[in-house]
């Protein structure tokens, strides 16, 4: 009885864990991210945010949806490998212009080189939607 309880446990445990909470900040001044898991920072990567004349929307946000390639259908097909949607058609993901991130260089989109996107992307789904806060600050 003791060993089939033992036995019953070990199976379970995956089941059991508990997922961390993923914390994004996306400071809007530096052009940073910081990603944070159970508040402890893993990640800080720059970005590119809205350039002039465009808006990246300041606030707190929950994962609308996620997509591994999406492409723009409102920026001419645009590619958007690791998508994380937050807000409407807004969303944090890779680029091809890594030679702008640092510099507000998009049309509202939080923009990072393609690996860290791909990086947020796998802890966000490792640890889940529900578990993932996106802030965005002035």
């Amino acid at each position: 009885m003791i060993r089939a309880l033992a036995t019953l446990a070990i199976l379970l445990l995956p089941l059991t864990a508990r997922a961390g909470m993923v914390d994004v900040r996306i400071d809007l001044s530096d052009q940073e991210i910081t990603v944070s898991l159970d508040d402890r920072p893993q990640y800080f990567w720059p970005v590119s945010t809205a350039r002039a004349g465009k808006c990246t929307p300041i606030g707190t946000y929950g994962v609308q949806s996620m997509k591994r390639m999406h492409y723009s259908t409102l920026y001419k097909n645009a590619p958007m490998p690791w998508s994380i949607f937050f807000n409407g058609n807004y969303a944090i993901h890779g680029t091809t212009q890594i030679d702008r991130l640092g510099t507000p260089a998009s049309a509202g989109c939080v923009r990072l080189h393609p690996e860290n996107a791909k990086a947020l992307f796998d802890m966000v789904l490792a640890n889940g939607r529900a578990n993932t806060v996106i802030r965005i600050e002035d």
